[in-house]
């Protein structure tokens, strides 16, 4: 059963759009049989689809028979550079609610 999210990054530089078939390509030439995650999203905010989500993802050791993998493209700034620990704290819901 698929209790939890992952949400990833790909970390490429801002402005660099890639789609959920390039992430196929790298994850083949690593070894894996196909996308490691559910679904990618686009820069313009397209969601494609990835793996299966009926089919254990590989995207998080440990968790991939429990999780759906999401990954948004970009995560680096123009310089290559990742976001700061403060960003990535206001980028997440409150724990208040």
């Amino acid at each position: 059963m698929k209790d939890t999210i992952i949400i990833h990054c790909s970390a490429t530089r801002a402005g660099q759009d890639i789609t959920a078939a390039d992430i196929d390509c790298w994850h083949r030439a690593r070894g894996f049989w196909s996308i490691g995650y559910h679904y990618v999203i686009r820069l313009d905010g397209t969601i494609e689809p990835g793996r299966d989500v009926t089919l254990d993802g590989a995207h998080c050791m440990g968790w991939n028979q429990r999780s759906i993998g999401i990954c948004y493209v970009g995560g680096l700034d123009k310089e290559g550079r990742p976001p700061t620990h403060g960003q990535m704290h206001n980028a997440l819901p409150s724990s208040d609610w």
